[in-house]
């Protein structure tokens, strides 16, 4: 984490995020005593709202670390890969948010979600759809590709289009309720370098040479289009939003 990001900024944002995913919350309607998933459960800000709606919560998450914090919590939570997961039949909804997109395979995750799910079980979610960060997304692979390497992020993030998203969900034997994207500009008070040095990781793995440079760099391409004149960042988010049903 960067030192620009400080402990306030970051307490802020994650009290921010959870106010954001709120929607889906409500979208996923908990209801009491009800078995549900938290796929991508991060440090357990919104599975605390599902427990609290009287709903019986297991999160998991690809980070030990997330998901420990998610135990501080007093929360059921384990470390699973959403590519394989191994649950027969156990719930019956399935919920995430802002998780899916950093899962590249979706097919594999529609599979072991449908298997996790009872008969007639939801999958409710949200996550990052098609345009999603795009100008951020632009900036870092103009900058990887003029220090040749060939970068098109699809092994990073999956930012499908509400029709993309709907078929494999169709595909993965689910009838689908409600999909649609989300546009939604989101202030970056700690600054567009420390979003890149949070929440884009896998990508300063691919810079060659100066990581510091590099971020100048791309720092220098964006603020044309996502800092305005007082020096405010603002990230391009756009959501897909959706829900449905096991066929």
């Amino acid at each position: 984490m960067s030192d620009d990001w400080s402990s306030r900024d970051y307490e802020a944002n994650a009290r921010f995020v959870s106010d954001l995913g709120m929607p889906v919350v409500q979208l996923l309607a908990p209801m009491p005593g009800e078995r549900i998933l938290d796929l991508g459960c991060g440090d357990g800000a919104l599975t605390v709202k599902l427990r609290d709606a009287g709903a019986d919560v297991l999160g998991v998450d690809g980070s030990a670390d997330m998901v420990a914090g998610a135990q501080a919590l007093g929360l059921d939570a384990q470390v699973a890969d959403g590519h394989a997961l191994d649950f027969n039949a156990e719930f019956d909804a399935v919920f995430s948010n802002a998780a899916l997109h950093w899962m590249v395979r979706p097919s594999d995750v529609i599979s072991g979600v449908a298997k996790a799910l009872k008969p007639g079980g939801r999958f409710v979610g949200e996550f990052g759809g098609m345009g999603n960060v795009a100008a951020i997304r632009t900036a870092l692979i103009s900058t990887l590709a003029a220090d040749g390497v060939e970068a098109s992020l699809h092994d990073i993030w999956f930012f499908p289009s509400v029709a993309e998203y709907t078929a494999l969900l169709e595909q993965g034997g689910f009838t689908v309720q409600t999909c649609q994207l989300i546009p939604r500009p989101t202030p970056v008070p700690a600054g567009m370098r420390a979003w890149i040095e949070t929440l884009a990781v896998p990508v300063l793995g691919k810079v060659k040479g100066d990581r510091s440079a590099f971020l100048d760099r791309v720092t220098a391409l964006l603020a044309p289009a996502l800092r305005d004149g007082q020096g405010n960042w603002t990230a391009d988010y756009v959501r897909i939003r959706f829900s449905c049903v096991k066929s």
